[in-house]
């Protein structure tokens, strides 16, 4: 078993039952993208799911199967126009026993000046986030100050033993189930009006935009490498596109 792969696709697979999104599929009725490995022995996988409750989820899968790695990654996009958080998930097999994954619920406006927002969103994540900080057989990556300044103080990104990583899959589905619950209340009226001093489409474009950037992240530097400039250019389009 490919344990990032089974984790990724169980979350995948409960988002889309419960966002009632639906499959883009290629014209040959597979995923949308498929594409092999440049100098390497890896491959890619995107597939795009749209409409139901939410815009779009984004995964991704690439794989250098002959050293045993596999990254996996979710992105669940809420409507541009709402307040509602989006929800992302990475983790991935490196072939060594070793693990690592990314789990955050993003905020669509600035959380020091909208605590209310704030408490509303995110603070039922602190118990799950506590949990999985407190597991045991993690370590630190080397996520950047930058990138930490994209996401949420709730963000839980670590490598881990096989161990941590079996027990961090429950808190995964935490945070999956706080998403979704969210997303199907909405945000309450009073929270929601203090909201109007952000423009959420235009801020959301921008974070967008800059999250994927290869600039901001290194990331896409070993995706082309992978599977080539085409194949990274189709997959970051489609997370930084509203």
């Amino acid at each position: 078993m490919i344990l990032s792969l089974d984790l990724s696709e169980k979350i995948l697979d409960h988002l889309v039952q419960a966002t009632g999104a639906t499959e883009v599929l290629a014209a040959d009725g597979g995923p949308l993208m498929v594409a092999p490995g440049t100098d390497t022995p890896a491959s890619g996988t995107m597939r795009l799911f749209r409409g139901g409750s939410i815009q779009k989820i984004v995964w991704t899968k690439l794989q250098v199967a002959s050293r045993g790695v596999t990254t996996c990654m979710i992105f669940a996009f809420a409507d541009p126009a709402s307040g509602l958080p989006h929800f992302t998930l990475d983790c991935a097999d490196h072939g060594d026993e070793s693990y690592a994954f990314h789990l955050d619920l993003m905020p669509r406006v600035e959380l020091a000046t909208h605590v209310p927002y704030m408490d509303e969103v995110f603070l039922p994540l602190s118990p799950f986030y506590e949990t999985g900080r407190a597991t045991e057989g993690m370590w630190a990556t080397g996520t950047t100050p930058r990138q930490f300044a994209m996401m949420s103080p709730w963000m839980l990104v670590n490598f881990a033993n096989e161990e941590a990583f079996r027990k961090i899959g429950d808190v995964v589905m935490d945070y999956a189930n706080h998403w979704i619950s969210v997303i199907n209340t909405g945000l309450s009226p009073e929270v929601q009006a203090t909201l109007a001093d952000t423009d959420l489409t235009e801020r959301d474009a921008g974070v967008r935009y800059n999250l994927f950037s290869p600039s901001i992240d290194p990331v896409w530097g070993r995706v082309d490498a992978m599977i080539g400039p085409e194949g990274s250019e189709l997959i970051r389009s489609n997370l930084q596109l509203l």
